[in-house]
């Protein structure tokens, strides 16, 4: 009885061990089943990469001492030079910059901003006298660029617009002098320029000998433009 017992015992500690081993598989209804091989998990971990930032270059604080030249390509005008002063577009002092064959711009309260600057950079030039630096202006179209060039910078002003004004009406006055150009009491926002010559053909053509105590006559013709973009030189 003693060995029945020890015989049974041992086939059972026998079966338990084949059962209980991970490497054999599982016996179910008679069918051997191989254990699934557990899934390789892979993380890959792409490293971060910064932003690539393209510098942008600072304009330098201009004065009125640091020298100003324009161009426009598309009519011909290459280094002209702007002389800035305080006061207001074709007021005395503005002539008289007139005169000497180069461009003038006005600053302060009552003129306009410097290049690059928020608001409304005004030029003022001759069309029919003086070396006739804006003999052209008004071939000038939408899209054209406006180059100026102040230090060490190209300021890339791009025309958006063409302004008519009279020297005979205050509002129009203002228009040409708001910050925004053309729209006298609104806040700028971005960097424009207005540049200015006389209607002197254009008047007489329709009989208009009007004229100033400067010898300006009734119109004016402004090409309007917007800052797009700003380099070294």
């Amino acid at each position: 009885m003693v060995g029945r017992v020890a015989v049974v015992l041992v086939a059972s500690a026998l079966a338990a061990a084949v059962v209980g081993c991970s490497d054999v598989g599982e016996t179910i209804s008679g069918t051997r089943t191989e254990p699934s091989p557990k899934p390789k998990v892979v993380v890959t971990t792409k490293p971060a990469v910064p932003p690539v930032k393209t510098p942008v270059p600072t304009p330098a604080r201009t004065t009125a001492t640091t020298a100003v030249t324009l161009g426009i390509p598309a009519i011909g005008v290459a280094g002209l030079r702007v002389v800035p002063y305080n006061g207001t577009a074709d007021d005395r002092a503005g002539t008289i910059i007139q005169d000497r064959g180069v461009a003038a711009s006005p600053r302060g309260p009552r003129g306009g901003v410097g290049p690059g600057q928020l608001g409304n950079f005004i030029i003022t030039g001759h069309r029919t006298a003086h070396g006739r630096p804006f003999g052209r202006l008004p071939e000038l179209r939408n899209g054209e660029h406006i180059l100026i060039t102040s230090g060490g910078f190209v300021y890339d002003y791009v025309v958006t617009g063409t302004m008519t004004i009279s020297f005979r009406k205050p509002g129009d006055l203002a228009r040409q002098n708001a910050a925004v150009p053309g729209r006298p009491g609104e806040v700028p926002t971005r960097a424009m320029i207005t540049l200015s010559t006389c209607a002197t053909p254009e008047d007489h053509a329709k009989g208009n000998y009007w004229h100033d105590a400067l010898g300006n006559p009734e119109h004016r013709i402004d090409k309007v433009g917007v800052l797009t973009g700003t380099r070294p030189v």
